[in-house]
């Protein structure tokens, strides 16, 4: 190792360093930086300022080379990247190349990354819903997995903290499977969508409601929001191109402007972590070593404190790859579970029909976001007719069948290509399955294979089992049962079996937060429990994955933990 000045080692010195800055990295760096700590951002990314680094957000549709579409060349030389639903011509800007960072698929996975200041709070979906008791219980019904160490009474101040701030539509709905927050007001379902929720609040006398999706989108912006300086969201659903308005949340509009007006922000663009220095005389971790992605050279920067925000996978690639003789299979990794039980959302199927009312309607304008059926399988407790565990959250929306009469020669042809007719509303909706944490969904460091940067490439060893099969029929069951009773006819079951984990974007753990050393990386703080110093909020330290969306939970998660670290850093416990 290179011998530095100290004039040196204080320039690369700070109170705190967090990894990444996408949604919980974001957070991690607002609430250090408001309470005072110099905090260095690390991102492997290049940097993305808010509005003037979204290069197509104002483009219309003519002034696209090709119409939007993704070009074949990109196509193949992208065949991962590219089945991702926001990935086109406007947004393909904010997405990793397959390329660029190559990964090891044991079995079939499709990794999506944002390498990139913001992460993928880019282009994320938006949608954010809390969780309730009974998903923090589930390792406690059926066995699988360890004991959360908190319960909702422990996040629940802390989904309000975050809710005010990132600003999230929605109604208030009185459940107590989804539990409301800190609401704007609620975008509008449709005619078709309330006729459904009220038909299926009359045959399942509101067990299976179907409620407006809850969304991190400024439908009245609040005095905290325009304080960001953000503004209304103008419902022009292109969110993945970045959205010069501040519409929806993301770190690039919200937490990392925020953290920089306080002065106490470096964010540093272009850094890839290579791993966590740990200082065995000291019994703690000193700081991270870092390479240059443009020179690939070394430096290594110092802190009291570690937020490690890298993403899921990415987290767990770095603590893997922080090795020292205490810890040789990677930083506070005594149970050797670290990497392992990880899960994701299941994303496969779907199930969409149509329906012959409301000829009379249609929609006008444009919706970033539909309707909501939350979990209504093995709630409680199990169901007697489930063969299953665990259950499933689903989306619904509709919208009327639009085409052209192509009948016709010359101009009359022409008149009927213009005029635009209406068949019935189609209506879909897709499942999103809570997976099982198995010590054989794991992620792990390749002996030999390296990636541009050096580190080992990421073994990806993760795949569908049995429960996620019986779960899809029973999606398929119950949904046919529900679209029927409420009138809905040429009902069709869509599965892609071939469609790999994944590309949901949801995936976590491989870090998990639990009550015993023995089977969990983290304590309740988020606390690497042999390495106090060293937390992880990020989608790697959720012990099960439930049914709900993740990032809100993620963001809660963080900003309960920065600001626990604050406090023993001026205790002097840390």
């Amino acid at each position: 190792m290179s011998y530095f000045n100290i004039d040196s080692i204080k320039e690369r010195t700070f109170d705190a360093i967090v990894i990444g800055s996408g949604i919980s990295g974001g957070w991690s760096a607002k609430e250090l930086c408001d309470k005072g700590l110099k905090t260095l951002v690390l991102e492997r990314g290049r940097d993305v300022r808010h509005v003037t680094d979204y290069p197509t957000t104002m483009m219309q549709p003519w002034e696209f080379e090709h119409n939007g579409q993704i070009t074949r060349e990109v196509r193949e030389a992208n065949p991962i990247a590219t089945k991702c639903y926001a990935f086109h011509e406007g947004s393909q800007q904010f997405f990793l190349k397959d390329s660029e960072q190559p990964y090891i698929q044991d079995k079939p996975f499709d990794w999506i990354r944002g390498n990139q200041v913001g992460g993928k709070s880019l282009m994320w979906a938006r949608g954010t819903q809390r969780w309730s008791q009974y998903d923090f219980d589930g390792p406690a019904r059926d066995g699988y997995a360890v004991e959360w160490p908190i319960g909702y009474k422990d996040i629940a101040p802390w989904y309000s903290y975050v809710e005010k701030f990132a600003g999230i539509s929605g109604n208030k709905d009185g459940l107590a499977q989804l539990p409301d927050g800190e609401f704007l007001p609620p975008h509008e379902q449709s005619c078709v969508e309330k006729h459904f929720s009220k038909e299926m609040a009359k045959h399942y006398k509101g067990a299976r409601p179907v409620i407006i999706g809850r969304a991190a989108h400024l439908t009245k912006p609040q005095p905290i929001h325009l304080k960001q300086g953000r503004g209304q969201c103008q419902h022009r659903n292109i969110c993945e191109r970045g959205c010069p308005f501040g519409g929806y949340f993301s770190s690039n509009s919200s937490t990392l402007p925020w953290a920089e007006k306080t002065g106490n922000m470096t964010l540093r663009p272009h850094s890839v972590v290579h791993s966590i220095i740990y200082d065995e005389q000291k019994g703690k971790a000193t700081g991270v070593r870092v390479i240059d992605a443009n020179t690939k050279e070394m430096t290594e920067y110092y802190a009291k404190i570690i937020f490690v925000n890298a993403s899921t996978l990415n987290s767990n690639l770095i603590l893997l790859n922080s090795i020292s003789s205490r810890f040789p299979n990677g930083l506070g990794n005594d149970n050797g579970l670290l990497g392992k039980f990880v899960a994701f959302h299941n994303f496969r199927t779907t199930i969409s029909g149509e329906y012959e009312g409301f000829l009379d309607t249609t929609t006008a304008g444009i919706r970033p976001n539909g309707s909501y059926i939350p979990r209504f399988r093995n709630m409680f407790k199990q169901d007697d007719s489930a063969d299953f565990i665990r259950g499933y959250a689903a989306g619904f929306s509709g919208s009327r069948i639009t085409y052209n009469d192509r009948s016709g020669f010359g101009e009359d042809l022409k008149s009927n290509l213009m005029q635009q007719k209406y068949g019935n509303w189609r209506v879909g909706s897709h499942m999103m399955g809570e997976t099982i944490p198995k010590e054989t969904n794991f992620v792990a460091l390749d002996k030999d294979l390296k990636d541009p940067y050096g580190l080992p490439q990421l073994h990806i060893n993760v795949g569908y089992d049995d429960n996620d099969e019986k779960m899809i029929k029973d999606f398929h069951q119950q949904m046919t049962e529900m679209l029927t009773l409420a009138g809905f006819t040429n009902i069709k079951t869509h599965d892609k079996p071939d469609k790999a984990p994944g590309l949901d974007i949801h995936e976590m753990g491989g870090v998990r937060m639990g009550k015993d050393p023995k089977t969990s990386q983290l304590n309740k703080w988020n606390q690497i429990h042999q390495v106090k110093n060293v937390f992880v909020t990020d989608g790697a330290c959720m012990t099960t994955n439930s049914t709900q969306n993740p990032s809100l939970t993620f963001m809660a998660i963080t900003a309960r933990a920065a600001n626990h670290a604050v406090e023993e850093l001026r205790k002097g416990n840390l």
